[in-house]
């Protein structure tokens, strides 16, 4: 009996599997590629220290400190004179900005309303990579940063204005320096801050050497 179709010739059924088989081998080289872009780096070892300055004014003297629960490594930055809110947040090192948004949620605290409602996490914030897998962070910023992901900054240029947002009682800069996975001691002008664990109230006084923005 016959159904008046010619049946597919077997040859052109093969060029078919093996041209789909030649489709799945790219994919899975250019999906290897792609991993290994982003997996490699992170597993080489972390470059030298980056010459971090403090991420505020030349010349300004600025209190450092940290808390019991702030966490370790964490720095608040407090200015010793002058208004506190709106001053200028330096960039520490010259990087790419990977992160320009909100940490949490802002609240509701403001110059005018220094007493408003706080927010969760660190509010407006910003994340810098300095290469050689170091990266800075800088939280609690008064408005939205005055940069975007994947712009380049130079050190000392502003990255955004001082406040109180998220979980802050009062304007300040809660700062981090961060070394591959780890947050590490903050260095400043190549000498350690001191502020390591969190285990007792700790502050120190400090003078920008930020100066070539």
């Amino acid at each position: 009996m016959t159904t008046g179709q010619h049946p597919r010739p077997r040859s052109h059924r093969a060029r078919r599997g093996r041209a789909l088989l030649v489709l799945l081998a790219l994919g899975a080289v250019a999906l290897i590629v792609a991993v290994a872009v982003v997996v490699v780096p992170l597993l080489l070892p972390p470059g030298p220290r980056p010459l971090f300055q403090l991420p505020v004014a030349c010349g300004e003297t600025w209190q450092l400190g940290t808390y019991p629960g702030h966490d370790d490594y964490d720095v608040d930055l407090f200015p010793l004179e002058g208004e506190a809110w709106g001053r200028p947040v330096l960039a520490s090192y010259g990087g790419t900005v990977t992160v320009a948004g909100v940490n949490g949620s802002i609240g509701g605290r403001t110059p005018e309303n220094p007493d408003g409602p706080r927010g969760r996490g660190g509010g407006y914030w910003v994340k810098i990579d300095h290469g050689g897998r170091w990266e800075t962070q800088y939280l609690h910023l008064l408005e939205p940063p005055m940069v975007e992901v994947g712009q380049r900054v130079e050190q000392g240029q502003q990255i955004g204005k001082l406040g109180s947002t998220g979980n802050s009682g009062a304007p300040h800069l809660h700062y981090e320096q961060r070394r591959g996975w780890e947050k590490v001691e903050t260095y400043f002008d190549g000498a350690p801050s001191g502020i390591t664990h969190d285990d007792r109230e700790y502050t120190v006084k400090q003078t920008s050497n930020n100066c070539s923005g």
